[in-house]
């Protein structure tokens, strides 16, 4: 945001310009809505003689910790879960060129523990953020976490489209089977299920 639609802001709430009246005024003038939204977030409606800006969130170093450590466990979760079911996908449908069973153990041994450990601390960490959200909503605007959360959605659109399109080049080739499928329609609903919920997170945030 831009100093200009920031001073206007608070120029125009100086002479007791309604909001309604400011936000057409800027959008008349070209402005988008969400920038002239969040000028006029800056400033509390509070009846005061000057305006009062609004408390901005502080990002501390113990915050930007949490949020960190929650994705890498989202991330590792994520993994660990889809490389469980490659597991049991090689498993049940067996490729009679190649032997798993001494991998397979090592793998599943490592997914389950990787399990046990990282989507406990997500959870645990998803309510300790939430818990902070109901304190004070301002946390929702915390700038790492709007930065982490499109970095996941953008992690979770590529793996969607890389999926995708190996799908229908071995479709194309030719070379389906139904272990192959499995597997495509796994890392499908994976990445599907987190780009989703933080989607929707997002939007419930905008509304």
């Amino acid at each position: 945001m831009t100093e200009d639609i920031k001073s206007f802001v608070k120029e125009c709430l100086t002479h007791k310009i309604p909001r309604a009246e400011i936000d057409r005024a800027l959008t008349a003038a070209g402005w988008e809505k969400a920038e002239v939204q969040s000028a006029l977030t800056l400033y509390a409606e509070v009846d005061f003689p000057v305006p009062v800006p609004r408390r901005r969130p502080y990002l501390s170093a113990h915050e930007a910790f949490i949020y960190l450590l929650l994705f890498l466990c989202l991330y590792w979760s994520a993994w660990s879960f889809g490389e469980l079911l490659f597991d049991c996908i090689n498993h049940w449908i067996p490729d009679a060129l190649q032997q798993y069973w001494p991998t397979d153990v090592f793998s599943v041994r490592r997914s389950v523990a990787s399990l046990i450990v990282a989507f406990p601390v997500y959870f645990w960490l998803t309510m300790v953020v939430a818990g902070w959200i109901r304190r004070d909503p301002e946390k929702k605007a915390s700038k790492i976490r709007k930065w982490l959360t499109y970095l996941t959605l953008f992690v979770a659109a590529g793996v969607i489209i890389g999926d995708l399109i190996t799908l229908i080049y071995n479709l194309l080739a030719g070379e389906l089977t139904l272990r192959f499928i499995l597997k495509v329609l796994t890392v499908l609903l994976i990445a599907g299920l987190i780009f989703g919920y933080y989607l929707w997170d997002l939007r419930k945030e905008e509304k």
